[in-house]
């Protein structure tokens, strides 16, 4: 074995060495004081010896079965539940070592527990408001209360919307999470789908009283991109600024390209974002004080974007509006 034997057996062999002169010493110190009383040293010498063995060897075995001890009784209250168990980093090098990645591993599995409680308890609250709207627009309709038109119909028809849009936005966290999310790539114009995806836009913007504007800056290069979830990704940002900008506001849609990388930029000139919620406006189901949204459009577009070799950025005070730029290398 490269670099000798283990620590733990190199200091038992040391201890069972002094141990040997500590026999020898006791033995002959013995021996010299009973041998008036018929008693040999070498008769005593090897009673002496394994007495110091047994004794050294006990407390070597304890030293190196301790740590072990531990982990065995840390992983049986991880097993049963409680991710809080942690070990002393006490012992050999060895063992130290084993027990900071023992402990780097449980504190791993409370936070994945704690953010898995959260994601469920997120989701069951989006959940539970197109749900009643549902469940008291049908009741009041089967009971007389609201005829059966289009009126009272129309929350029903838009709160199924809002479950089969979570339920989809679920799915592609599920993938993004599992490393499953399909990429059906071609050859596409990055400044040809943001035209697109914005005129899809134009009449929400419209109604809410914001101008979109478009600009392509530089030649653009073909990138190898899926073009229905790049859509997506814009889309989530033309919607997040439209609710966020209020009415004679602007929202500019800008593709540019440099050596190397094209860019998409989404800017607007609404309510911006508050320095504390932009280093976490990323993350799933953070919103802002009047966001309606489930909170998952910005965090889904991260994924996509990251799932084709990307950045999502985002910049901006509050009074001062919002970016978000895209960043995708070129082939």
């Amino acid at each position: 074995m490269r670099g000798g034997p283990p620590h733990f057996l190199r200091w038992i062999g040391c201890l069972f060495l002094i141990a040997l002169g500590v026999a020898a010493l006791a033995g002959g110190f013995a021996g010299a004081a009973f041998g008036r009383y018929g008693f040999h040293p070498f008769v005593l010498f090897p009673i002496v010896l394994l007495i110091v063995i047994a004794a050294v060897v006990s407390s070597g075995m304890r030293r190196v079965t301790r740590p072990m001890s531990n982990l065995v009784d840390a992983a049986r209250r991880i097993e049963s539940g409680d991710y809080s168990a942690s070990v002393p980093e006490w012992g050999s090098r060895d063992a130290r070592s084993v027990a900071r990645a023992f402990n780097s591993m449980s504190a791993r599995l409370k936070t994945i527990d704690e953010q898995r409680r959260s994601f469920l308890a997120d989701v069951a609250h989006e959940l539970r408001t197109p749900l009643a709207v549902i469940r008291g627009q049908a009741e009041a309709i089967s009971d007389g209360v609201y005829p059966a038109d289009a009126a009272h119909l129309g929350p029903i028809l838009d709160a199924t919307q809002t479950l089969e849009r979570l339920v989809e936005d679920l799915r592609t966290l599920i993938q993004t999470d599992a490393g499953s999310l399909v990429l059906n790539k071609e050859p596409t114009d990055l400044g040809v789908l943001a035209h697109d995806a914005v005129e899809s836009f134009r009449s929400q913007a419209e109604s809410a009283g914001v101008t979109l504007h478009t600009e392509v800056k530089g030649e653009i290069v073909l990138l190898e991109l899926d073009p229905a979830r790049m859509r997506q990704v814009i889309g989530n940002l033309l919607s997040n600024a439209i609710h966020h900008t209020p009415a004679g506001g602007t929202i500019t849609v800008t593709v540019a390209s440099s050596p190397g990388q094209v860019t998409l930029s989404v800017s607007d000139t609404g309510e911006g974002i508050p320095a504390e919620l932009l280093p976490h406006v990323f993350e799933r189901f953070v919103k802002g004080p009047t966001s309606t949204g489930s909170g998952l459009g910005l965090a889904i577009a991260r994924d996509i974007v990251a799932a084709h070799g990307g950045t999502l950025e985002a910049t901006g005070g509050l009074a001062r509006g919002a970016t978000f730029v895209v960043s995708l290398r070129t082939a």
